[in-house]
């Protein structure tokens, strides 16, 4: 079986992206994510779902700065529909509800039934974890934003359920494992996934793209990060189509190297059916 760490308790949406992944897993609920990927480097799990990225919210915070760290590489990508319910105790109505609790991204992106509704908020660690808190709570007054399976898995009656804003929020996971374990190119999408640090020279940015512009590779994301306290160059983490086998790319790699002072491979795997979406 295989062991699968994740950030928040169960009953998550990473829970939920977990068992998608590895359907009968044996989970590992961690309190943050880099208890996650600390899980993954010490044996502990075999593998760490993480997400990385949601369409309304934008890049999960902390993540990226922990994943060069870590020594762990991207195996998959998984990308989840989000949904999330309004729950409450046994019995409990709209009308009694007056406090509700969620992780402050599941807050952001239902500000509609929130306004709506005009109850004050607070903020949790995880969506699963508000649902948590409500069920122990027994307070009618009280309720949770949370993924629909939290409310069957803490004894909870669905309010209302698909409050979402959008109903194509969609969060896209990372599969992290000790093991890179890149197969050879097989002519399947692919990505690759990987971090570098820029020469502190002018137009040091412009030179290390050139190369992917030239070879005709795709980037899907480029994000920088700065180092330290100091005024050194900026950590990119980038992301591509394409495989290191196949030629454009590796003449893009090249010349990445070449006005790079750090170039470090994260991952090449599978492109999810998602991207291939018209």
């Amino acid at each position: 079986m295989t062991t699968v760490a994740y950030q928040g308790e169960p009953g998550s949406n990473s829970a939920t992206a977990a068992h998608a992944l590895y359907p009968g897993c044996g989970e590992l609920p961690c309190t943050g994510f880099e208890q996650a990927l600390d899980a993954v480097t010490l044996g502990t799990a075999d593998v760490a779902v993480i997400p990385v990225d949601n369409s309304a919210a934008g890049r999960v915070a902390d993540v990226h700065h922990l994943l060069p760290e870590s020594g762990l590489f991207i195996i998959a990508e998984y990308f989840l529909p989000i949904r999330f319910d309004l729950m409450g105790t046994p019995g409990a109505s709209l009308d009694r509800v007056e406090c509700v609790r969620s992780h402050v991204h599941a807050l952001g992106q239902c500000r509609k039934l929130l306004r709506e509704g005009g109850w004050r908020t607070l903020v949790t660690d995880d969506t699963a974890g508000a649902a948590r808190e409500v069920a122990e709570l027994g307070d009618p007054r009280h309720a949770a934003l949370a993924p629909p399976a939290a409310a069957g898995l803490h004894g909870l009656d669905v309010l209302r359920s698909g409050v979402e804003d959008d109903p194509d929020n969609t969060t896209r996971f990372v599969v992290l494992s000790r093991d890179a374990a890149p197969g050879p190119d097989t002519g399947e999408p692919t990505m690759t996934s990987l971090f570098f640090c820029v020469r502190n020279i002018p137009s040091a940015l412009y030179k290390t793209l050139g190369g992917f512009a030239t070879s005709g590779v795709n980037l899907t994301k480029i994000e920088s990060y700065q180092m330290g306290a100091g005024l050194n160059a900026s950590r990119f983490y980038v992301e591509i189509e394409g495989h290191p086998d196949q030629r454009r790319v590796a003449l893009a790699l090249h010349e990445l190297r070449f006005f790079s002072t750090e170039v470090r491979l994260l991952g090449v795997y599978p492109a999810h059916p998602h991207r291939l979406k018209p």
